[in-house]
């Protein structure tokens, strides 16, 4: 994680440089001057450096992985990564419902209910969609 403390560390040095150059160049102190870019700045800045505080300290209190030691090789990071899921119609018709509730909060009492039954109905396969079918552990 150190390479990674490292980058945003340099991503808010460059936003500690350009945040006052910015102020300076668009008269923000003065009337009528740009301070939504310069209040955007700012916490651009603050959050670049939240990020860069969190990864650095947890860097030093980890164990190194494989590709943050000098003397790792390609082959220490073998292994499973993780679970990937499949495709899945899911989202889809979730999303779908979610456009059917939104029409139903803007037209009618009795769409939104129908957009509500089908979306309880979409999450619920998608929630569940591992359990059965094709995809079941």
């Amino acid at each position: 994680m150190k390479a990674e403390a490292w980058i945003f560390g340099i991503c808010t040095a460059f936003c500690v440089l350009v945040t006052p150059a910015y102020w300076i160049v668009t008269d923000a102190s003065e009337k009528g001057g740009d301070w939504t870019g310069t209040s955007a700045l700012v916490m651009t800045t603050l959050l670049f450096g939240m990020v860069t505080l969190y990864l650095g300290f947890h860097a030093t209190r980890m164990d190194p992985r494989p590709e943050d030691r000098k003397d790792g090789e390609i082959a220490d990071g073998a292994g499973e990564l993780g679970f990937f899921p499949p495709y899945s119609w899911w989202p889809l018709w979730c999303s779908l419902a979610l456009t059917v509730i939104v029409l139903g909060v803007v037209m009618a009492w009795w769409l939104f209910v129908i957009g509500a039954v089908l979306g309880l109905l979409a999450l619920q396969g998608w929630i569940f969609e591992y359990y059965r079918g094709e995809h079941a552990h």
